[in-house]
C-alpha cells in the first residue's frame, strides 16, 4: 500500500528534516551520479534510441516570411532513392475513442506562414542523408503577404498584452511628478537584441506507435506539460501519449514546450507505421525554435540628495508574432529589487513576422537587468556615490509594491561580501584613468535577483527489500544536476549513501514532476521527494516502535532507543510512498527571491576596442544550497551567458523579411574560453522556510541576471563611454578610445 504525503505551502516549514539528517550528504559537492554514464556514452539522448525499422525525418521550411502556401510540390522528392514519403498535412489515422473507430483527421497542414523558415512539411527516408537531399527537392509555392519586419519603425504601434508572469502594466504614485522633483535623475533607453538558446543538443524527437498509443523519445524540459501539449496537437487522450526524456543536453527555455519536430515525427510515424526520428539541424534550431525577444527599455530613476530612490520607471517594448500572448517580462525584478514610492513598470508588444519569442534563461531579469543595473551605475555617478552604497541605501525592508515582507533577503550582505572579496575599495575610481600598456582597465559591479517559484510536483520513492531507495518522477535533468540532488535529498532523508539511491527521471509513466525551468525544478521536485521520504521515515519509525523525531537513519541503519537495525530488516517485501507538493498562501504572504552581486575587471584595447574580462567574483544567497558543485556550475554557466550577452550575442534578422541571418554557432557568437576568466563564486549561508520544506530557492537563472551589466559598467569605467545598445562590440567603442 502506498503512503501519500502531500503538502500545500500555506505556512513556513520551520523544522526541515534535512537539518537533523545524519547521513551528511545534503549540500556537499557530490560528483554527478550520472557523470560516468555520460562520459562513457551510456546516457541515451532523444536522437540515440536504436529502434527497429527506424526511419529518418527532415523538416522542410517555408522559403518566405509571410503569406499563404498555394502548393507544395513533393513529386520529385518522392521519386528519389530511399524516400518513403513527404508529409505536408496532419492527415493521419488517429484513434478517436468517442467514435470507437479510426478516423482520418481533416487536412490541417501549415497554410498561413507567419515567419521565414516556419516548418511546413517533413520528408521521411531510409537514411538521414536521403531525407535531407529530398528536402531540398520539395518546392513550395505561395502568395506573399504584407510582412512586418521593422521593429524600430513600429514602436508607436506597440500594444498592451494580457498579464503574464508579471503584470503587463503597473503604476504606483506619480512617476512623472517624482522625476521632475528629483535632485538626481537618469532617463535613457537601452536596447537588447534577439537571442537564441543554442543548447548543445539540437531539438530531436523519435516517435513510435503501438496499441497503447504514441511513445516519443524527446529532448524536453517539462514532460508532464509537454505530454498534454502533444496530446492536444494530435487530438489524442493524454493517456495515449508517453514522453521519455531521460537526458537532455541543455534547453535554457527552448525545450519547455513541444517544438515542430515532435508533432511532425509523430504524424509521420503514424502514417508510415514505423518509428521516425527527426533531428533539427543547427540552422533549423535557429530558424524554428523560440528566441528571446529583442527589447527597447526606457529606464527612469529619480533619487533625493542622499541617493534614495523616489521614482522608478521601467518601460519595455518587445516583439512577438501576431496573437501570441508571451511578452519578455523585463521589469519583473524591478518590481521588488529596490525601494521607491513612485513606480511605473510596463510591457508592450510590437507584432512582427519574426520567429516566435518565448522564455529563455531568466526570462525578464536577463534582459531587464542589462538596463536597470546600468541605469543604477549612471545614477551613482550622477550623485557621486559608490555604486555599492547606492544599492544598499535602496534595499527596502518590505516589498515596495505589495507591502508584504520578504521571505529571506540577504541582498546587502551579498553586496558587502562581494565588495570585500573582490577588493572593490581598490577599484579604478576615475573612468579612463587606469592603463596597462595599450589596455584600459576598468571595474564594474551589478546586483542580481531572481524570483523564486514553487510548482506542483509529485514523486514516488520505494525502499526495496535490499535497502535501496528507488526515486521516480518525470522531472528531467537538462544538465543542471537533478539526478544528483535528488539522490542527495533521498539519501539524507533515508540515511543511505549515494550508491544505494536509484533516481529515475524523464518518463510520463512516473508521477508528474515540475520539470526543469524557471529555477523551480530543484525546489519543487526535491520537495516532492522529501515528502515521499518523510512518509517512509514514519513507516520505519513505526517498525522501530519510536517517534519519527527520535529516529536516526545513517549508512543504511535505523537507530533508536539504543537499537541499531539494518533498514532492510524493517522493510519486509518493500515500502513505497508518494509525495506531492503544491504552492499555497506563502507565495502571497512573502516575496520570495534569490539575490546576489557581480564584480568584474575588464581590459579594453585602446587600439582595437577589444574587450577582455580579466577577473570575476559573484556572491549569491539562494536558501539552502543542495549541492555546492552543481550549484556553482549553474552560476558559472549563467555568468558566462551574461558575458556573452554583454559582448557578443546577437540574433540578426534580415530587415527585408525577418529571416535569421546568423543561423549557426560560427556566426552567432557565444562566449568561449578566451572570453571568460577564472570565476569565483561564493554562497552565503541561508535557509528559507517560506519557500519549501528544503529551505532552498532557485539558483539556475540567478547567475545570468545582472552579469552583463557588470561588464558594461566596467567598460564605462575603463573608457568613459556609456554604451546602451547591446552587445557592446568594438565598433561601438572605437570613437571614444584615447590615443595609445
Amino acid at each position: 500500500m502506498t503512503d501519500t504525503n502531500a503538502l500545500t505551502m500555506d505556512a513556513p516549514v520551520e523544522n526541515s528534516v534535512l537539518d537533523r539528517g545524519a547521513q551528511g550528504v545534503i549540500g556537499k559537492a557530490l560528483d554527478r551520479v550520472d557523470g560516468p554514464k555520460k562520459v562513457a556514452g551510456k546516457a541515451t539522448y532523444a536522437a540515440e534510441y536504436a529502434l527497429d525499422n527506424l526511419s529518418y525525418g527532415y523538416l522542410v521550411r517555408a522559403p518566405f516570411a509571410c503569406g499563404r502556401i498555394t502548393d507544395i510540390d513533393a513529386d520529385a522528392a518522392r521519386r528519389l532513392p530511399g524516400v518513403l514519403d513527404v508529409i505536408t498535412d496532419y492527415a493521419c489515422f488517429i484513434r478517436n475513442p468517442a467514435q470507437g473507430n479510426d478516423t482520418e483527421a481533416p487536412e490541417q497542414g501549415v497554410r498561413e506562414v507567419a515567419y521565414f523558415g516556419e516548418p511546413v512539411a517533413i520528408v521521411v527516408a531510409e537514411s538521414y542523408e536521403a531525407a535531407r537531399d529530398a528536402g531540398e527537392a520539395v518546392r513550395v509555392s505561395f502568395e506573399p503577404g504584407e510582412g512586418r519586419f521593422d521593429f524600430d519603425g513600429r514602436l508607436d504601434e506597440a500594444e498592451q498584452p494580457e498579464d503574464g508572469v508579471a503584470p503587463a502594466h503597473f503604476d504606483q504614485g506619480d512617476l512623472d511628478k517624482a522625476m521632475a522633483e528629483a535632485p538626481h535623475r537618469v532617463d535613457a533607453v537601452w536596447t537588447t537584441p534577439s537571442q537564441n538558446s543554442a543548447a548543445m543538443e539540437p531539438h530531436a524527437s523519435t516517435a513510435c506507435w503501438d496499441e497503447d498509443g504514441l511513445t516519443l523519445y524527446g529532448a524536453y524540459q517539462m514532460p508532464a506539460s509537454d505530454r498534454q501539449q502533444l496530446a492536444d496537437a494530435l487530438d489524442l487522450p493524454v493517456e495515449q501519449v508517453r514522453i521519455i526524456s531521460a537526458y537532455v543536453g541543455g534547453g535554457f527555455g527552448s525545450k519547455l514546450g513541444i517544438a515542430p519536430e515532435s508533432v511532425a515525427a509523430a504524424l509521420a510515424a503514424k502514417k508510415l507505421g514505423r518509428p521516425v526520428k527527426a533531428v533539427m539541424t543547427r540552422q533549423q534550431v535557429f530558424d524554428a525554435t523560440v528566441r528571446r525577444s529583442n527589447t527597447h527599455q526606457r529606464i527612469r530613476l529619480g533619487a533625493d540628495a542622499e541617493g534614495r530612490l523616489n521614482a522608478i520607471g521601467h518601460e519595455t517594448i518587445c516583439s512577438n508574432l501576431p496573437r501570441e500572448d508571451f511578452f519578455e517580462p523585463a521589469g519583473i525584478g524591478t518590481h521588488f529589487l529596490y525601494g521607491g514610492a513612485n513606480r511605473r513598470i510596463t510591457h508592450d508588444i510590437v507584432r512582427m513576422n519574426r520567429l516566435l519569442s518565448g522564455s529563455m534563461r531568466a526570462p525578464g531579469e536577463a534582459a531587464g537587468m542589462l538596463a536597470l543595473e546600468c541605469a543604477m551605475d549612471e545614477l551613482a555617478e550622477a550623485i557621486g556615490l559608490d555604486p555599492v552604497e547606492l544599492r544598499k541605501r535602496n534595499d527596502p525592508q518590505a516589498d515596495p509594491e505589495k507591502n508584504i515582507p520578504y521571505s529571506t533577503r540577504k541582498f546587502t550582505q551579498c553586496l558587502d561580501e562581494g565588495a570585500a572579496r573582490f577588493g572593490w575599495a581598490e577599484r579604478n575610481r576615475t573612468p579612463g584613468d587606469r592603463r596597462d600598456g595599450e589596455w584600459l582597465i576598468g571595474h564594474g559591479m551589478a546586483a542580481c535577483c531572481r524570483s523564486n517559484m514553487l510548482m506542483p510536483s509529485e514523486a514516488r520513492v520505494a525502499l526495496t527489500p535490499q535497502g535501496v531507495a528507488v526515486v521516480e518522477t518525470d522531472m528531467t535533468d537538462i544538465g543542471t544536476g537533478t539526478y544528483t540532488i535528488l539522490t542527495q535529498i533521498a539519501g539524507e532523508m533515508l540515511g543511505l549513501p549515494a550508491d544505494r539511491v536509484d533516481v529515475r527521471l524523464g518518463d510520463n509513466r512516473f508521477p508528474p514532476g515540475a520539470g526543469s525551468g524557471g529555477s523551480f525544478g530543484a525546489g519543487s521536485s526535491g520537495s516532492s521527494v522529501y515528502l515521499a521520504c518523510q512518509a517512509l521515515r514514519r513507516n520505519l519509525a513505526e517498525a522501530m516502535d519510536c517517534d519519527e523525531k527520535d529516529l536516526t537513519l545513517k549508512d543504511g541503519e535505523a537507530v533508536a532507543h539504543n537499537r541499531r537495525v539494518p533498514i532492510e530488516q524493517l522493510i519486509g517485501h518493500g515500502l513505497d510512498a508518494h509525495g506531492r507538493i503544491e504552492p499555497g498562501e506563502m507565495e502571497k504572504k512573502a516575496t520570495q527571491a534569490s539575490y546576489g552581486a557581480h564584480f568584474c575587471e575588464v581590459a579594453v584595447n585602446a587600439v582595437t576596442g577589444e574587450v577582455r574580462v580579466r577577473r570575476w567574483l559573484s556572491t549569491f544567497a539562494a536558501g539552502r544550497i543542495l549541492n555546492e558543485k552543481t550549484a556553482r556550475s549553474q552560476c558559472l554557466g549563467g555568468i558566462v551567458f551574461g558575458i556573452g550577452a554583454a559582448l557578443t550575442e546577437e540574433l540578426v534578422h534580415d530587415a527585408r523579411n525577418g529571416k535569421v541571418v546568423n543561423r549557426d554557432l560560427a556566426e552567432y557568437h557565444v562566449a568561449t574560453n578566451a572570453d571568460v576568466p577564472q570565476i569565483e563564486v561564493a554562497f552565503l549561508p541561508e535557509r528559507d522556510p517560506d519557500a519549501n520544506p528544503l529551505g532552498s530557492k532557485g539558483i539556475g537563472e540567478l547567475g545570468i541576471s545582472g552579469a552583463g551589466a557588470a561588464v558594461v559598467n566596467a567598460i564605462y569605467n575603463a573608457t568613459g563611454k556609456r554604451v546602451r545598445d547591446y552587445p557592446v562590440t568594438p565598433d561601438k567603442l572605437l570613437d571614444a578610445l584615447p590615443p595609445v
